[in-house]
């Protein structure tokens, strides 16, 4: 599986645990402060290459210091990343996230050269040498460039995935209709499910990004698990029953583990029971990188370890 991630790299710094900001110029001793790649591309592209695709990320930073080192984190990891643009002008994005002891991530995020990316900087040749594009984050660059490039995919029979980045409340169909007719899977969560379809309802949303060309839809929803739309139906999907320390980059992983699982020829619903089993082995660590796992020590995983045990329909 050659895999093509496209679009937010972020690199984030962790600090665990904060159960409040010291006052004034007031300190207090953590128990873990780590550097990690993540974002919708660069968080997706780390689970990838563990779950065994070659995987070679494209996307926009800066150069500056933060994207020399989030570069290293991703070199570090397998993952080819000479499709990075390296802006002068403008600074890799980045982000600070306090993580609380229930696992809970409030960031404090820099947009940083994410924005910037556009038709000029897509590796054309790559994306149609590959077996899959993931695009991470399409809201970001515009409907023009993410419609232009996921139909330039489907023009040579390259799968497609699209995960979103911002939040519900930022969303509006019009930023992603035009691109939903070249977009295989769907991987939103269910506040951005709502936010971008403006549905009151999770499966009326999906409902409609399946209307509007979606080939299916698996939606994030926590520790509920994933709700799973296609044309025949929807199931929901248990997620694990584990201690979370952290759960940055799950939904990253779930991306990834789905893709990954639809690349080999399972079917939805065991993708994403595979995809849960990576944001499960992710989520007990800190980081988006979290996790001595392969594609076997997964399926292991998932095969041994508990659901929360909610009925699927």
């Amino acid at each position: 599986m050659n895999v093509v991630t496209m679009g937010v790299h972020v690199l984030d710094v962790l600090v665990r645990p904060v159960e409040e900001i010291p006052e004034g110029q007031g300190a207090t001793l953590v128990e873990d402060i780590r550097m990690t790649a993540a974002g919708t591309a660069g968080g997706t592209a780390l689970t990838l290459a563990k779950l065994g695709a070659s995987v070679s990320s494209a996307g926009a930073i800066g150069s500056d210091p933060t994207g020399d080192m989030l570069v290293q984190l991703l070199d570090a990891a397998g993952i080819d990343t000479r499709f990075l643009v390296r802006r002068t002008d403008t600074p890799t994005s980045a982000s600070v996230l306090p993580i609380r002891p229930n696992g809970d991530r409030p960031s404090l995020h820099l947009l940083g050269a994410n924005i910037t990316y556009g038709p000029d900087d897509v590796p054309w040749d790559a994306i149609a040498a590959a077996t899959h594009l993931h695009l991470g984050g399409p809201e970001l660059i515009g409907p023009d460039t993410a419609t232009r490039v996921l139909s330039y995919a489907k023009e040579h029979d390259v799968v497609t995935s699209v995960d979103l980045l911002a939040p519900g409340a930022l969303g509006s169909f019009e930023q992603i209709e035009s691109a939903l007719p070249y977009v295989d899977h769907m991987l939103p969560n269910e506040d951005q499910v709502l936010g971008f379809t403006g549905e009151e309802d999770v499966v009326a949303g999906a409902k409609k990004l399946l209307a509007a060309g979606a080939g299916l839809v698996a939606v994030t929803r926590g520790g509920d698990g994933a709700l799973l739309v296609t044309p025949e139906g929807t199931e929901k999907v248990p997620a694990f029953a584990i201690d979370v320390v952290d759960t940055t980059g799950c939904g990253d992983a779930f991306s990834a583990g789905f893709v990954r699982g639809m690349g080999l020829g399972r079917t939805p619903y065991d993708s994403a029971v595979l995809g849960g089993a990576a944001a499960a082995l992710v989520a007990q660590g800190l980081g988006s990188d979290h996790g001595d796992f392969d594609l076997a020590r997964a399926d292991a995983f998932s095969a041994t370890s508990k659901s929360r045990g909610w009925p699927v329909s």
